[in-house]
């Protein structure tokens, strides 16, 4: 007994490696994000591999999406409570399990339930991370979290690539097996380098609050399941499928508010949604973060509707963006201290913007509409590698001891947007007889919707210097 004591006392007074811990959670979070963009490249080659069809290979790709948004919330309220350490070690082995069991697979429908389990998952690695780099990183915290915000854009870049090449030289289970390696090193690393939970971390903190997490599963599996509708070309408001969903959606939702309004120990405290300093951030992060990435998503079909450009070439628009998104985010991230908060919003809100009404419009005399397109997406990156850091420490700054569930709020909040969006245009663009031109009004509109939301900004807690 007190030698298990004396491992302890040892493992509280020695000091973090801060540099391999960060490799470490930036390897998870890396890993995460390539798994979002690799497995649409391998669709076609999974959906004769299994002998289904694109429909049911489809459903891949949303379930993770729900299973990720689903279990957001519980992963940051799980890391609270029994500590980050030992939620992060879980996510991977269940990520990195789970995409074993994917890549032997040979049923579509067992494959679609191991999607789920894979973004149970992974829907860890974000909370647990932030809180680690919260709870052991100082007065250096700031820095390292917003450096969070340039992993995310190069897992979107190589994704499609090794995806690609996987399929090409080896097959579709290669883009979950893949997975495999880097989970375990990942768990071993861990092991060795990121410290125990501190006590008070594993300490009960009251129960799980089942009746939370079970209406505000209802309600965002509701909403989730309404907006994914809408993306369908014979989608109709007026269908069951859309209403059904949508009013469960609604009423979960409402039921949830007026739930945690009352617990003693909810799943979700109501200041950390609406609360001062907290609502305008969570709004912020879901118009200028969420509804930009949805949009960002869509500019290689729009490329391919109004110019005609091709897959390859449609496809490197997104590498211009994400390559401004990395760079600015870095930049922003080390001059954080110095600007605070608002400044750097304001300047990434603008420059998205402005890259967004030119995406809109016709490209100047004597330049190419690839060009155009590409100066256009870069803009957009900036803005969003911008306002990246700025958005990430505005909320923990105010609650540092809430970090994980700050952190599951906002991916959350990312989340939401960005599917809806996509699925809202996608349903615009399929009731349109010139998609592209169509696409172009979308954007212009977009652009206005985040002129008008700029005010927000004003209401976001100012802060400048570490936390």
């Amino acid at each position: 007994m007190n030698h298990v004591l004396d491992i302890d006392s040892e493992q509280a007074i020695r000091p973090i490696r801060r540099v391999p811990v960060f490799t470490i959670v930036a390897m998870a979070l890396l890993m995460m994000s390539v798994d979002s963009t690799i497995v649409a490249t391998a669709l076609d080659a999974l959906q004769h591999g299994l002998g289904t069809s694109i429909n049911w290979a489809g459903w891949t790709i949303t379930a993770y999406s729900l299973g990720f948004v689903l279990m957001l919330p519980i992963s940051g309220k799980l890391s609270e409570r029994y500590g980050r350490r030992r939620v992060f070690l879980g996510s991977v082995v269940a990520f990195t399990a789970a995409s074993l069991c994917c890549g032997l697979a040979d049923d579509i429908y067992v494959l679609i339930a191991l999607r789920a389990v894979q973004a149970a998952g992974g829907a860890g690695f974000t909370p647990s991370a932030t809180g680690i780099i919260v709870d052991h990183f100082g007065d250096a915290r700031d820095r390292a979290v917003s450096l969070f915000g340039s992993i995310f854009p190069i897992g979107a870049m190589i994704g499609p690539i090794f995806g690609g090449l996987f399929v090409t030289y080896w097959n579709w289970r290669a883009v979950f097996f893949v997975n495999v390696p880097i989970g375990v090193a990942i768990v071993v690393l861990a092991l060795r380098y990121i410290p125990r939970d501190r006590p008070r971390a594993r300490q009960a903190r009251g129960g799980m609050d089942a009746t939370g997490m079970a209406l505000l599963g209802a309600g965002l599996l509701g909403g989730m399941l309404a907006v994914s509708y809408l993306g369908e070309g014979s989608a109709r408001v007026g269908s069951a499928s859309f209403l059904v969903p949508a009013t469960v959606a609604i009423v979960a939702m409402w039921a949830f508010f007026q739930h945690i309004d009352r617990a003693a120990d909810p799943l979700i405290a109501p200041r950390l949604i609406r609360g001062p300093g907290f609502g305008s951030v969570n709004l912020v992060n879901t118009t200028f973060g969420g509804v930009t990435n949805g949009v960002v998503m869509l500019i290689p079909l729009y490329a391919a509707n109004r110019y005609g450009i091709d897959a390859l070439g449609s496809g490197t628009l997104l590498i211009a963006q994400g390559a401004a998104a990395i760079m600015l985010s870095v930049a922003a991230a080390l001059a954080l201290r110095r600007t605070g908060h608002r400044p750097p919003l304001y300047a990434g809100a603008i420059a998205i913007v402005l890259g967004l009404l030119l995406l809109a419009v016709d490209p100047a005399p004597g330049i190419t509409p690839y060009a155009w397109l590409a100066g256009a997406a870069f803009l957009v990156g900036a803005g969003r590698g911008t306002i990246n850091p700025a958005s990430r420490n505005a909320g923990l700054q105010l609650a540092p001891e809430h970090s994980s569930t700050l952190a599951a709020l906002r991916t959350a909040s990312l989340q939401i947007g960005s599917i809806s969006t996509v699925s809202i245009v996608t349903a615009i663009l399929a009731s349109s007889h010139d998609p592209g031109g169509m696409q172009a009004w979308v954007y212009a509109a977009v652009a206005l919707l985040l002129l008008a939301a700029l005010p927000l900004v004003a209401r976001v807690p100012e802060h400048h210097g570490s936390w």
